[in-house]
């Protein structure tokens, strides 16, 4: 496409074409009903289960379609790409499967897991080169060897043919739902998921309203809207990191700032809430991109009430060493955890006095660290409370202040709070 020409949007015809690429590699994934769900919020939601696919998301499509595009002179110089999580898999699994070389940069703290993975995928087809610390460090490297070497790159959303790839989990919605829908739920990162789907929407269901939804920290789409120009975030939150860029791409932005009915973000406790609810209540494993579509929901409730509704289900490729932060982030969300500087005096009955006269029967000691100083009157010690209920942290403050135990509280003070979680 001419610079000078408009926006591109990808045409049916041509993500018609990709579904038909794609359809030996990437599964026809479920769109069900989500009983719990349509009940709390009176609506008919259902769930595209993107994390059903092989690789756990729908990345293989994008990256699949793109490799399959390309000539048979860039099939021998081989591909790079740089990723540390879904991307790179799909990469991994095309290149196995179309038989082309190809190089994929990690940074060097990606967990071994993930590492695992994308070999698992590749075989024999890929190296993977761990360079750096960040993302940043990665693809800037992946990028010099495209220049040198004159092989192909494979954008994560930054390119038609991966967009129009990610634009057949529209068309699969479309034919598989029997009713007509009116909202469609989708997490945005860089933006190729949103920015296909919603010109599959636009043309053929041009009703359905598609809401993009962002991790709070990390909005680089909801600020390149309200700014009219693809705008680069000087610092993101990381933990939600398959939907945590800096920027968006220019053309996803392009297409989704016309296409997209809504953008929203979501706090990253809230994510957390919805990975654990549906471990534990559905038995779905969700990474946390994978839970923005659901996670969006509550702040919805009102507008889709007796609506049909998608939640696109994005990716299930979650590290379990992760769980404890998913926990703790989403009970600090909840208002149910708590961390303070308690003031202890020194002398003997003081940690049972604290336990017994002042914690509520429901409360628990979650984190506890103290040093003693001979030389104080008192002794003072940072203490995790986890609560049973939110509206028990009033009176467990006050009754802390009257008995001269509080010292200060510290969820609203991020500088100490980082060290605890």
């Amino acid at each position: 496409m001419n610079k000078e020409d408009k926006t591109y949007f990808p045409s049916i015809n041509n993500i018609k074409v990709a579904a038909d690429t794609i359809k030996k590699v990437s599964a026809v994934t479920p769109l069900g009903p989500s009983l719990r769900y349509s009940n709390y919020f009176d609506a008919n939601i259902f769930l595209k289960r993107e994390d059903l696919q092989q690789v756990r998301s729908y990345k293989i499509r994008g990256a699949y379609n793109k490799i399959s595009s390309l000539t048979s002179e860039q099939s021998k110089k081989g591909v790079v790409c740089a990723s540390a999580g879904n991307h790179a898999q799909g990469v991994a699994l095309s290149c196995k499967l179309l038989k082309i070389k190809g190089t994929i940069y990690m940074p060097a703290p990606t967990p071994n897991q993930k590492v695992q993975q994308v070999k698992m995928f590749g075989e024999d087809f890929i190296d993977i080169k761990l360079i750096g610390d960040t993302f940043d460090d990665a693809y800037h490297k992946a990028m010099l060897e495209c220049e040198e070497l004159h092989k192909t790159f494979i954008h994560p959303f930054n390119d038609e043919k991966v967009i129009e790839g990610q634009a057949t989990v529209g068309l699969e919605i479309l034919e598989q739902s029997t009713v007509p829908i009116d909202y469609v739920f989708i997490a945005v990162g860089g933006g190729g998921l949103a920015a296909g789907l919603s010109t599959v929407f636009k043309q053929l269901s041009p009703h359905t309203k598609i809401i993009g939804v962002e991790p709070e920290g990390a909005p680089s789409m909801s600020v390149s809207i309200k700014n009219n120009k693809n705008t680069e975030l000087d610092q993101i939150e990381k933990f939600i990191d398959g939907a945590a860029v800096k920027r968006v791409g220019d053309l996803t932005f392009s297409i989704c700032k016309e296409n997209l009915h809504d953008m929203i973000t979501v706090p990253e406790g809230k994510v957390c809430e919805t990975i654990l609810e549906l471990y534990n209540r559905d038995a779905i494993v969700v990474e946390p991109a994978g839970a923005l579509s659901i996670s969006a929901l509550d702040f919805y409730a009102d507008a889709i009430k007796g609506k049909n509704v998608v939640c696109v289900v994005s990716g299930s490729n979650n590290d379990i060493t992760r769980t404890s932060e998913i926990k703790e982030r989403a009970l600090l969300y909840a208002n149910l955890k708590h961390y303070f500087i308690v003031k202890f005096p020194q002398r003997a009955g003081a940690l049972k006095e604290f336990v017994v006269d002042i914690l509520g029967e429901n409360d628990d000691i979650t984190y506890f660290q103290y040093a003693k100083k001979t030389n104080r009157e008192n002794g003072s010690a940072v203490v995790g409370i986890q609560l049973k209920s939110a509206t028990d942290l009033e009176p467990l403050i006050s009754k802390m202040k009257d008995r001269n135990f509080y010292g200060d509280y510290l969820n609203d003070k991020p500088d100490l709070f980082q060290f605890l979680v």
